[in-house]
């Protein structure tokens, strides 16, 4: 057993010997930090090992050692430290290749590449690898839907320049045969327009609501809302539009049916949902308002309609704001019909307050016509 002064001899020694070659190495890593991964790792190597030399050699000369145990010494860690130095090289050709997968991943994503990697990473390297990868793919769903709200933007653009090129077109016509006095009824001018104002002042008023929704600045006075009342009110204010369009309503409810919402917000959804209905059922037809529990917490209300239906490959972009389901996007001939007011807004506007509410809207085929269904979450029901 080695006496205690000899080991802490022995200690001190090594200990000062290695903190001095470790120093004057951290010493060169430091002023190397901007150099490649690979000189960092032989630089790191290579304190080690004459670290652990020079302590070695140290001990070895203060213990007496004959020249000769001393020059086998000072082999054996040389040796050693060719052999670590190796190991070093190879282990920072491998960091290269990682940093070097990593920036060409990297470079992809920024030219808006999907990438997957190849599973030829570390662990560590690998994880970044999968993290940029999801980035990738976030980037691209982003840039996706960041091109279908502008080719949307465009679409609605261009609709509402159409829809209001007509009715202002019709206002200055109006205006300019009022001033040249060319009218043998200017009462029934001025009535007519009073309607193409209300025409335009409807499409304004769906272009604000909507930019409100898409903007996140729809505000909502949440209580408890009862949806008999809303869809009672609905049907109340349009029965007399479906009486003159030959369209009947009929209601069916079940149930104690409590919502917590906006009112005149959830107003809106049924009155478009009702209008649309209107806008698309023939004379002799009827539509069907129903309210209903889901049994998952929810209610329903569905607006069925009999206006033949909507073909399957446009059925995704009912909710669009701007389309229409017609041919011609031309407002309607007559003059008093409130239904052309619209700038095929209406849709999108049910959909931007029920998501606001929590709750969803789809639409399907039926025979004869087409179903919008609105599911929204009972009171009490969670978050």
């Amino acid at each position: 057993m080695i006496p205690l002064p000899d080991l802490l001899a022995i200690v001190g020694i090594a200990g000062v010997a290695a903190l001095l070659v470790g120093a004057i190495g951290l010493l060169v890593l430091i002023a190397a930090r901007r150099a490649s991964i690979m000189l960092q790792v032989v630089i790191v190597v290579l304190s080690t090992v004459l670290a652990v030399g020079a302590g070695t050699i140290a001990v070895a000369n203060a213990m007496y050692l004959s020249e000769h145990d001393l020059l086998v010494t000072g082999w054996v860690v040389v040796v050693a430290g060719v052999v670590a130095l190796g190991v070093g090289a190879v282990l920072g050709r491998i960091l290269v290749g990682n940093t070097r997968r990593l920036r060409e991943i990297a470079r992809a994503v920024g030219d808006g590449q999907t990438v997957q990697p190849d599973g030829r990473e570390g662990t560590e390297f690998a994880a970044l690898a999968d993290e940029l990868a999801d980035a990738s793919r976030r980037l691209a769903d982003s840039r996706a839907e960041v091109a279908r709200i502008d080719q949307s933007r465009r679409e609605l653009i261009s609709w509402i320049s159409h829809d209001l090129r007509t009715p202002l077109a019709g206002l200055r016509a109006m205006a300019e045969a009022l001033e040249d006095g060319m009218v043998d009824d200017p009462a029934r001018y001025h009535a007519q327009m009073r309607v193409q104002v209300d025409r335009v002042s409807s499409m304004v008023d769906d272009l604000f609501e909507l930019s409100r929704i898409q903007s996140g600045a729809l505000a909502l006075e949440m209580e408890q809302v009862s949806l008999f009342d809303l869809v009672s009110d609905a049907v109340a204010e349009l029965l007399p539009l479906a009486r003159a369009r030959d369209v009947t309503i009929v209601e069916s409810r079940a149930g104690d049916l409590t919502v917590t919402g906006d009112a005149r917000e959830l107003s809106r959804v049924v009155g478009n949902l009702l209008m649309n209905a209107i806008q698309h059922s023939p004379p002799g037809s009827r539509i069907e308002v129903t309210a209903r529990e889901t049994g998952d917490a929810h209610v329903a209300l569905s607006v069925t309609d009999a206006g033949g239906g909507i073909p399957e490959e446009d059925l995704a972009k009912v909710f669009r704001a701007g389309w229409r389901g017609t041919p011609s996007r031309s407002p309607s001939e007559a003059p008093a019909d409130p239904i052309a007011a619209g700038a095929g807004l209406g849709l999108a506007i049910v959909q931007g307050i029920v998501d606001a509410h929590a709750g969803g809207v789809s639409v399907r085929n039926v025979p004869g016509g087409c179903r919008f269904d609105v599911t929204l979450p009972r009171v009490g029901a969670p978050a």
